[in-house]
């Protein structure tokens, strides 16, 4: 603990030596003291001295007060009666005034710390009734870790003035009330007319709704616009309908088996993993958006895409303003606890290119996941502990105190809107049932559901405090009831009546304009080509650096080399690359980039970003084409691929106009991020209906570095392909490269966009592309061979990415004109009719071959062999044999495999097939 603590060294000596410093500067002691020594002198009088070694006992007991109180701020929030169900763990020491060094005789003694909790000179009993109702009653508060001065006086006098009590009026307890009835009575109406569905019920934790309610309101007030809402299945449909207003015939017909049409291209997913958006009305009149973000069952995988949508919204809609929509994030205890993405997540929280001003997390503490108790799923003190990570405060609130709760989340927001960080309310609460409704809990929990068999549901409680109160009439909750049951049983016969409903996805707002790709669309041909006085203006000036800047030699000679190729119009990868954003940005695109080291690139090739040699002053060339609608962002990750790959996932769901990179640092890396790619990005849109232009682009060849450094694993992505759902890519050279990533937005529709990059091909001069292909070309999905003759072919060799130089070398180097070689660029969609020109071109040669570098397990054999096992396409092999792991380790061992492949495939050719 620091030494300038009032906990520690309570002597003579140290206290003198605070005082001296204090009547130098107050502010070079601790805030506490500082109240502690304006009361002393108060006390004693203006012309107080300094303290004598014989300090009398009283002054040593106000500082054994300041002691109490700080003590209560520290720890209280282990003594608070925050727990609906179970008796609370022991902690030591406890908050007995012994544990301060006071006595009970102590108690009606006016001690000047007072001041310190804003009651001036008080009795210590009265000091002691105000920490105690403050730190220990339904809310426990975690917060003094927090190394801002300003944000723990904040809290300290925002709650100390009140007591942490609510004192609402009779409209917000009867808006808190209705709401509760609302939640309780639709998840009783669920069960009982849908029994044996799953519907992972809210029951135990119902408080939750008024408490969104509350802080949507709360938040209008205080000029949040729009909240995006991130959460895994507990009480989804209780969050659809009584919060995002969800109509309750379109939740029955779901229910019933009518939301989908069974001739639908779609497949739909379950009801309790929908998204939705709406806008609601506030009490102020303000109309506040609301968007529910779909969710897989990976549970806190949606955190990250949230992040994103918020992120875009901010960029766009909001132009930077971050106080004018707000994420909130619901989790559950044991996956906040258990799961890395949450991690990964709120260390975005306080970075450049992914804050988003401060979430809101709400935790629906059921002190369970799945049947496991919660003493196996932590070995923190609390679910929240990572929250200390960014010095994010904590409320640990009673869910069955919903006044409380509400009390605590209008805080959380009014600390968000002021200090711009992430807040977290842990609602400790039960859930009723096993983990879903045919579950059984006490298989695992006995005696927890015991005391949940006899516990009342929290309408039953706040009802009976209300009229404990005399706050409402007894027949009040009676009726709500009735009412509210009585609409539900109408809505079910509507719905019960319709043959059909679903609630299709709208293309509107920033997505109008759009709409579904129709089988085939992606193969269609897209202008994309650029004028040559367009590209040579945008070359030049991209590669031209600040006169009166002092840049690193290395990086004025490469500058000097961009520079030259608009002269030689012959451009390279990087060139490429940076011109396909740098035509998007005068057209009017907004371009941004992330994943980790970006901004050089992994393999120095980019250099988007120039830090000056003699300063941390940074340079971005495509950031000087910058408009008020197009701006280039460019911004090196922490070192997560997961949940970066789910922001920038969520950023490009929520504004389509952008073009939205994320790059592995290695392809291999990617598969950090799998659960993003499955649940999400491959098919959101068949279960969803939720269209996505993210694109992914992950370094992959096999040069000999190993099995982390060789395979982007393209047979994953491959065996992920179906319904037109993503494009997957190899490119070969720079211009088809700057094609497909203007595709990107040259379209009605969005698709994913996986593209193979190279490493070694960033620097080989065989990898670059003249001028004429960027200004007469298109994207090219598959590119022939233009060295042979096909009347003199005899074998065609069809391969994909960096394995086609090798090929070409050996083909340019021994003068064969007997063998084609011919690019696939696009491996999905595939080109059929395009292959088929290309057989059709070749007739006179017998063999097609495959090649590739990946073991004949990996690549994009697997598929290519699947999707023509029964076609007029006889392929043949030639690759690695197959392997556990993707690269051998050994330099020597790889040169002799490559050597194999590019040998294979040119021996052997007078119609015999080739050695495997």
């Amino acid at each position: 603990m620091d030494k300038l603590s009032y906990l520690s060294n309570a002597n003579s000596e140290y206290i003198d030596s605070l005082y001296q410093s204090y009547k130098e500067d107050p502010n070079s002691i601790d805030f506490g003291w500082q109240k502690f020594f304006e009361g002393f002198d108060f006390g004693r009088g203006s012309e107080a001295g300094v303290v004598s070694a014989e300090t009398p006992d009283h002054f040593l007991k106000e500082i054994k007060v300041l002691n109490l109180i700080n003590g209560y701020r520290q720890r209280g929030h282990l003594f608070t009666k925050t727990n609906p169900v179970r008796e609370r763990r022991s902690y030591f020491p406890g908050k007995e005034l012994s544990t301060f060094g006071l006595e009970e005789s102590d108690l009606n003694t006016v001690f000047n710390a007072g001041v310190e909790v804003g009651l001036g000179a008080a009795t210590l009993r009265e000091i002691l009734a105000l920490v105690e109702q403050t730190y220990c009653q339904s809310i426990g508060v975690e917060y003094k870790y927090v190394r801002n001065p300003e944000k723990l006086k904040w809290f300290e006098h925002r709650m100390e003035s009140e007591r942490n009590t609510p004192n609402f009026n009779i409209d917000t307890k009867k808006r808190i009330l209705s709401k509760l009835n609302e939640a309780v009575v639709f998840e009783n109406f669920l069960g009982t007319k849908f029994l044996g569905q799953k519907r992972f019920s809210l029951e135990g934790a119902e408080a939750v709704i008024p408490a969104l309610d509350s802080v949507i309101h709360k938040g209008a007030e205080l000029g949040i616009e729009e909240f995006v809402i991130g959460m895994a299945h507990r009480g989804r449909l209780n969050v659809l309908a009584n919060i995002m207003q969800k109509t309750y015939k379109d939740i029955f017909s779901e229910f019933e088996g009518k939301g989908y049409d069974v001739n639908t291209p779609f497949g739909g997913d379950v009801k309790y993993h929908m998204g939705y958006s709406t806008d609601v009305k506030t009490d102020s009149g303000k109309n506040v958006h609301l968007s529910l973000c779909p969710n897989p069952s990976h549970l806190e995988t949606v955190d990250s895409v949230v992040q994103g949508m918020v992120r875009s919204k901010i960029d766009f809609k909001y132009e930077g303003n971050h106080k004018r929509i707000a994420p909130i994030l619901i989790h559950g205890d044991a996956s906040l606890a258990g799961q890395g993405i949450t991690y990964e997540v709120l260390q975005m929280a306080k970075l450049d290119g992914y804050r988003t001003g401060g979430s809101i997390h709400l935790v629906i503490n059921n002190q369970v996941g799945f049947t496991t108790n919660y003493k196996d799923a932590r070995s923190s003190t609390y679910c929240t502990d990572l929250a200390k990570v960014t010095l994010s405060p904590v409320f640990h609130v009673n869910g069955d105190d919903v006044e409380a709760i509400v009390y605590a989340i209008n805080m959380a927001v009014e600390y968000r809107q002021k200090y711009h960080n992430d807040v977290f309310i842990d609602i400790l609460c039960y859930r009723r049932y096993g983990h879903n409704e045919a579950d059984e809990p006490k298989f695992t929990q006995p005696l927890l559901y015991k005391a949940i068999e006899k516990h009342a549901n929290p309408r039953e409680i706040y009802n009976q405090k209300l009229l404990d109160q005399g706050t409402v009439d007894a027949n009040l909750a009676k009726e709500m009831e009735k009412n509210f049951r009585a609409l539900l049983q109408e809505k079910l016969n509507q719905a019960k009546e319709e043959s059909y409903s679903a609630v299709h996805q709208v293309f509107g707002g920033v997505w109008a304009g759009l709409k579904l790709a129709k089988e085939g669309s992606i193969l269609k041909p897209v202008e994309t080509k650029v004028s040559e006085k367009e590209m040579l203006e945008l070359a030049k000036s991209i590669s031209t650096l600040p006169s009166g800047k002092k840049f690193f030699k290395k990086i004025e000679k490469l500058f000097d080399e961009r520079r030259k190729m608009s002269d030689t119009k012959v451009f390279d990868w990087a060139m490429g690359e940076l011109l396909a954003y740098a035509t998007l940005l005068k057209e009017g695109f907004r371009v941004r980039i992330s994943g980790q080291d970006v901004e050089r690139g992994t393999f120095s090739h980019r250099h988007a970003v120039l830090t000056l040699e003699d300063s941390e002053e940074e340079y971005i060339p495509l950031a000087q084409l910058n408009s008020d609608t197009a701006k280039f962002e460019i911004y090196n990750s922490h070192l997560s691929e997961y949940g970066v790959l789910g922001f920038e996932y969520g950023y490009a769901l929520a504004n389509p106009m952008a073009l939205t990179i994320w790059e592995a640092q290695f392809g291999d890396f990617v598969n950090g991020a799998q659960i993003v790619i499955d649940q999400f990005i491959t098919s959101a849109e068949t279960k969803w209906q939720r269209s996505n232009g993210l694109v992914m682009l992950l370094p992959h060849g096999f040069e000999g570095q190993g099995p982390e450094h060789s395979s982007a694993r393209i047979e994953r992505f491959m065996e992920a392909c179906a319904d037109d759902n993503i494009q997957v890519a190899n490119c070969t050279t720079p211009a088809n490269l700057f094609h497909i990533l203007r595709r990107q937005l040259k379209r009605d529709f969005r698709k994913p966009l996986v593209v193979f990059t190279p490493k070694s091909l960033l620097r080989s001069p065989a990898c670059v592309s003249k001028l004429e292909e960027f200004t007469k070309g298109k994207f090219q999905e598959v590119i022939d061979d233009a060295f042979v003759k096909a009347a003199d072919v005899k074998r065609v060799l069809l391969c994909s990415g960096k394995v086609y130089y090798d090929l070409l070398d050996k083909q340019q180097n021994d003068k064969r004109k007997d063998v084609a070689i011919v690019r696939l660029e696009q491996l999905y969609p595939l080109p059929y009719a395009q292959l088929e020109a290309i057989k059709s071109k070749y007739k006179n040669a017998p063999e097609l071959i495959w090649v590739q570098e990946e073991p004949e397990n990996m690549g994009a054999w697997p598929y290519i062999s699947r999707k023509f096992r029964k076609s007029a396409f006889d392929f043949d092999l030639i690759s690695r044999k197959e392997s556990s792991s993707t690269a051998t380790g050994y330099a020597k061992q790889h040169a002799a495999q490559q050597l194999f492949i590019v040998t294979s495939a040119f021996e052997n050719v007078a119609g015999s097939k080739s050695k495997k």
